[in-house]
């Protein structure tokens, strides 16, 4: 699972990453779109029209790119601390990949991979423990001793 744990970050730092890109991509547009209006209009003669349209082409797409750079941080955050085996990433990303889901296609498809990862118990040990395994295949002792007081053979 160590290997899933650290796909599944980066593939959430990579779309993370796009989100971002994307959501800067909006907020220079839309910045030089409003730009162009206003140059475009004054030059028409008609400053009314720029005055108008100029802020809300602005604060539409300010709006809008923030917006994809609100939801870039927690994925990028999410998958950082799965990189790192952090105990609190599992439970972000849990939640991010449920939202994943929404997002047809590469979205969903990292969704319910993500799910099937971190829903996985020794994804849950293997965050827990900071990225240690437990112990696996040896007898552990019971709190009484071991299960008919006697240790298994080779002991």
């Amino acid at each position: 699972m160590r290997e899933h744990v650290k796909i599944l970050g980066i593939l959430n730092i990579v779309m993370g990453g796009l989100t971002a890109l994307g959501g800067l991509v909006i907020l220079l547009a839309t910045g030089s779109i409003a730009s162009l209006i206003v140059m475009g209009l004054q030059d028409s003669g008609d400053a009314d029209g720029a005055r108008f349209a100029a802020p809300i082409v602005g604060v539409v797409g300010s709006i809008i790119g923030i917006f994809f750079l609100a939801l870039a941080v927690p994925a990028i955050l999410g998958g950082w601390g799965l990189l790192h085996y952090r105990s609190w990433s599992r439970i972000l990303m849990i939640v991010i990949s449920g939202l994943s889901l929404l997002h047809f296609p590469m979205g969903t498809a990292l969704g319910i991979y993500g799910l099937w990862v971190l829903l996985n118990e020794q994804t849950r040990q293997l965050l827990e423990s900071g990225g240690a395994y437990p112990a696996v295949g040896f007898p552990m002792p019971q709190p009484g001793g071991y299960p008919g007081g006697q240790p298994p053979q080779g002991f």
